[in-house]
């Protein structure tokens, strides 16, 4: 074992040495990892919101734990100054969204909402508990924008209406629902923390924007959605204050284009309220705002190119000078050989890519920010994971470069056939979006693109439909079980690589 060992560890050396010597190779990556700076910390890092004010004013409102978030809704409300409850029967939901001409149609989307709410404030983004009936998703309680609990199920009418309950006690907020009003089953109980003594409540209704798929590519057009509920059997008990009920447009967009807000009606015990907006987390897709930090690595894209490249090269260039049956001679097992010159490659890549990476990624948010652009906020944890692994994506793409040289022993035609298996994938999905989202998505799974999905800091809401594609930053596979689907390309190659290479003459 000491002896293969060793054997081993001066393979790597010879290698290294190999490498190093070479001034070209060593310009390369240090070239690649300049490109990845420089077009991480180029021009592109500009924009205009937010540059005197606060975050807010860039992102839009933000949520009780920071997060962007879209609060857009009509409100019919009066205040709840201590503990109290709110019953509701509804009998209806219904909507209308917009025609390509322009125009409006009947018709709801899925997650149009109409329901009772208690809320911090009017302040858009204040924390809220909201028991609701959906167009496609059953009775929900939502709160804080990212929290989902699913209640009944089936759509609501006259036939068949759903009772909603909501209580407080302290900054405690109960949601309960029933089919018939007799029989109640909880769905949920949340704790919003801070909660004022005295908060609105009442009903609402809202509507997001409507999205029409076509030819496989998903587009939002046509402007706003709107979702009427319609009440009934209002019951209100504990510490509601008298006298009647106020309606706001929360969130409402102004200027002489905007939709209608939305407003209320009440005649002999009956509430139709309509709305347009959400109450949910943003996304970053079609609609969202912003920059995630795996954005500010568009350079990666360059890198990449480069050290495939470099990784073809560290091969071939052995193979046209006739220096590989030096190699062989001096080294009998010819796997070690592929082993050691894919450890050099690997690891003189991910030196290069985690100084690359870590600059763009720390220095880029600043910059970003003082230029007034919004970043999504990440954790410590998920910024050194979107640091390591774009370096170990980089190395690992220079190690299935490597071997497909060792398969092809042809500098044109590996370098081809990498573009093609690696970059084509990556630039179709990521850099240059062109693909239908089915086909893109799939790009995404299964070719070594999967393996950005390190990158990936961004979460996919189920209650927030929206273009969620690795364009938008959003990945089909977990982080790390993408960079898995890339080792397994990597394994693949070595594999075909090494059993050649045994097989076949110098």
């Amino acid at each position: 074992m000491t002896a293969l060992a060793d054997g081993s560890a001066k393979q790597i050396q010879a290698e290294w040495v190999k490498f190093r010597t070479v001034r070209g190779w060593v310009i390369a990556m240090v070239a690649g990892g300049l490109a990845i700076v420089v077009l991480g910390l180029g021009p592109s890092m500009t924009g205009t919101c937010g540059k005197n004010g606060p975050a807010s004013s860039c992102s839009g409102p933000l949520g009780p734990g920071g997060e962007q978030v879209t609060d857009s809704f009509y409100f019919v409300h009066r205040p709840l100054t201590g503990d109290g409850e709110i019953t509701v029967r509804v009998t209806s939901l219904a909507g209308q969204i917009p025609t390509l001409s322009g125009g409006m149609q009947r018709g709801l989307v899925p997650w149009a909402k109409a329901g009772i709410i208690i809320k911090a404030s009017t302040r858009q983004g204040s924390a809220y508990a909201a028991m609701m009936v959906t167009g496609g998703h059953g009775v929900r309680m939502q709160y804080d924008y990212t929290g989902d609990v699913a209640g009944l199920a089936g759509s609501v009418s006259a036939a068949s209406p759903r009772w909603l309950r909501l209580t407080r006690s302290g900054s405690t907020l109960t949601g309960y629902d029933s089919a018939d009003g007799s029989r109640w089953t909880r769905v949920g109980t949340v704790t919003l923390a801070g909660l004022p003594t005295t908060v609105p409540g009442g009903l609402f209704a809202t509507s997001p924007q409507y999205a029409q798929t076509s030819g496989g590519l998903t587009s939002v057009y046509g402007g706003s959605s709107q979702a009427t509920g319609v009440f009934g059997r209002l019951s209100l008990r504990g510490d509601w204050s008298a006298g009647g009920w106020s309606g706001s447009a929360i969130g409402a967009p102004g200027g002489p284009a905007a939709p209608s807000p939305g407003g209320f009606d009440a005649a002999a015990g009956r509430f139709t309220v309509t709305g347009t907006g959400d109450i949910a987390p943003s996304v970053s897709g079609a609609n969202g705002n912003g920059v995630t930090i795996a954005q500010t690595l568009i350079g990666v894209f360059a890198g990449l190119i480069v050290v495939a490249v470099v990784g073809v090269l560290f091969m071939t260039a052995e193979y046209r000078r006739g220096l590989i049956r030096v190699t062989l001679a001096a080294t009998p097992r010819r796997g070690r050989v592929l082993a050691a010159k894919a450890v050099v490659i690997g690891a003189v890549t991910f030196a290069a890519g985690l100084v690359a990476a870590g600059i763009v990624v720390l220095l880029g948010q600043r910059e970003l920010r003082h230029n007034g652009v919004y970043v999504w906020p990440a954790t410590a944890l998920t910024e050194i994971r979107v640091i390591v692994g774009t370096a170990a994506v980089l190395a690992v793409a220079a190690v299935i470069a490597l071997a497909i040289a060792t398969v092809l022993r042809r500098s044109a035609a590996a370098v081809a056939t990498v573009i093609v298996v690696i970059v084509l994938p990556y630039l179709f999905t990521v850099a240059v979006p062109i693909l239908p989202l089915g086909p893109a998505d799939w790009l995404a799974r299964v070719s070594p693109a999967a393996g950005f999905a390190v990158q990936s800091t961004l979460t996919q809401y189920a209650q927030v439909s929206d273009v969620y594609a690795p364009s938008a930053g959003y990945w089909p596979l977990a982080p790390w079980a993408g960079f898995a689907v890339l080792c397994a390309w990597a394994a693949a190659a070595l594999a075909l690589a090494a059993y050649l290479l045994r097989r076949r003459d110098a």
